[in-house]
């Protein structure tokens, strides 16, 4: 990096990569200090921009720049939705050297003309693949069409695939590629262990673990936001004190929690892999798996959490019988058999070994329902007895069943039609006052409804926390081309 050549940085999590681009980035800067002062009429231009993926990781890359950094005259800010961005425009008017934000924050800035980033120099890409996964792809070729050709461009994150290796080899100028350890490999300080149990004995074992064993810091991950608000409040009930982080929670709500979290306030912080990536507290002990990730790459992120900086950490996951295949998929990408012990009093019952896993897709449709449909509607669309035909050009049935709110004995299969009432003027009959009586049918349609839309939101709300997949991931490092051509 410091030789000016495009860098790709693979290391696995916890081993330093933000003090890996940070002091040479401050090196770099300071050197030419100098000669962007005499060459600008800002006294702090933007020379380098940190671009993450989360606020979270944004606020820590900031941290460990200001911390590195202290004894320089290099000023730097960070940026990032879910706060008022008035301070954040008050720091770069007065003009900063580095800048740390995250893609969508930094457009609104673009866009109220309160940065230029037109004298840009390093490029630093933190967590590329997560911000891929989280579809930055487009803000990321916005924010790069605004920046100059010329530049050092350095991406760094804890996995690279080998497609992406092949591409970053064709559209990187020239770059050096470094890469500490074995892709997804754990750190070998972390102590692995799964405790088989039944589902619904899951937040019993995990309550257990933490009271009789003093755990003091433990970081437990969950599926779904709603799962994590419901865990937080049963250990509260435990006696545990516990807090949870996730999207729908204000940047200042998680920034209180991570907070508290740091200074040994809570025992426990519950989170969504929205806190996988990244986040680094120093010496934490335990990382729970609670629910194990559907992605098994994420399993790796998360214990990374724990075993950071050469400290040893332990990561515990709580398997039921449905998560037996997903921990065999994990055991499968870092090739190593996870040990298993039963705890005493928390034994799985037979349906551990007999349990199927069954995938959660959003918005899929059972595939019954899906299959009774076609049969209904062949039937729906036979040729009558009497050759009568319906409006549409087809056989209409002599026996057709009428639809809801269709008369008795009508064989059109299609509903009545409405009149206009002259009371209610809507097409509807007119009840009490004047007004249109209720559209549905049945006297319990409208509770039955009610009761479906309920269901319909709990349903989302028990989705897991996962990021939009937008694009080819090959089309960020083609942005790159430029400083080629």
């Amino acid at each position: 990096m410091l030789s000016g050549r495009d860098l790709l940085g693979a290391a696995q999590t916890g081993t330093g990569k933000t003090a890996g681009f940070t002091l040479p980035m401050l090196q770099l800067l300071t050197a030419g200090a100098q000669h962007a002062a005499s060459h600008s009429p800002a006294r702090h231009p933007v020379r380098a921009l940190v671009l993450v993926p989360t606020r979270e990781l944004a606020a820590q890359v900031q941290e460990s720049v200001r911390a590195y950094g202290k004894h320089l005259q290099l000023r730097s800010t960070v940026i990032y939705g879910g706060v008022g961005i008035n301070p954040q425009i008050t720091e770069l008017r007065r003009g900063v050297d580095i800048v740390v934000a995250t893609p969508g924050r930094l457009l609104d800035h673009v866009q109220q003309k309160t940065i230029d980033l037109r004298q840009v120099e390093i490029l630093v890409l933190d967590e590329a693949d997560r911000m891929l996964d989280m579809g930055f792809i487009h803000d990321i070729r916005r924010i790069l069409a605004l920046l100059p050709a010329k530049r050092q461009n350095l991406l760094f994150s804890a996995t690279f695939s080998d497609d992406i290796r092949r591409l970053s080899g064709q559209f990187l100028h020239d770059p050096a590629t470094v890469e500490v350890a074995r892709r997804n490999a754990p750190i070998e300080l972390i102590g692995q262990v799964v405790h088989p149990v039944d589902k619904d004995r899951k937040r019993a074992l995990l309550s257990h673990l933490v009271t009789t064993n003093n755990w003091q810091q433990v970081l437990v991950f969950t599926k779904t936001k709603h799962g994590a608000n419901r865990l937080a409040e049963q250990l509260e009930q435990d006696g545990i004190q516990a807090d949870a982080i996730h999207g729908n929670k204000s940047q200042p709500a998680r920034t209180r929690a991570l907070k508290r979290f740091k200074d040994n306030e809570l025992q426990v912080l519950v989170a969504t892999d929205i806190a996988a990536r990244g986040l680094d507290i120093e010496a934490l002990p335990h990382v729970v798996n609670y629910d194990l990730p559907n992605v098994s790459e994420d399993y790796v992120h998360r214990i990374g959490r724990t075993g950071r900086a050469g400290s040893s950490g332990e990561a515990v996951s709580l398997v039921s019988g449905e998560d037996r295949p997903l921990l065999a998929a994990i055991e499968r990408l870092i090739n190593k058999k996870i040990e298993q012990k039963v705890v005493a009093g928390f034994e799985p019952s037979g349906a551990y070994h007999t349990a199927k896993h069954v995938p959660e897709q959003r918005g899929a449709r059972p595939q019954q329902q899906r299959q009774g449909r076609a049969p209904q509607r062949a039937q729906q669309q036979r040729a009558p007895q009497d050759g009568t035909r319906s409006r549409q050009g087809r056989p209409a049935q002599a026996n057709a069943q009428p639809r809801r709110g269709q008369p008795a004995g009508s064989n059109t299969g299609r509903p009545a039609p409405r009149t206009n009432n002259p009371r209610s003027g809507t097409g509807r009959p007119a009840g009490r006052n004047g007004q249109p009586q209720q559209r549905y049918a049945r006297p319990d349609e409208a509770e039955r409804v009610a009761q479906a839309q309920h269901h319909s939101k709990v349903q989302r709300e028990e989705q897991p926390e996962q990021p939009r997949k937008q694009g080819p991931v090959a089309t960020l490092f083609g942005m790159f081309g430029r400083k080629a051509a």
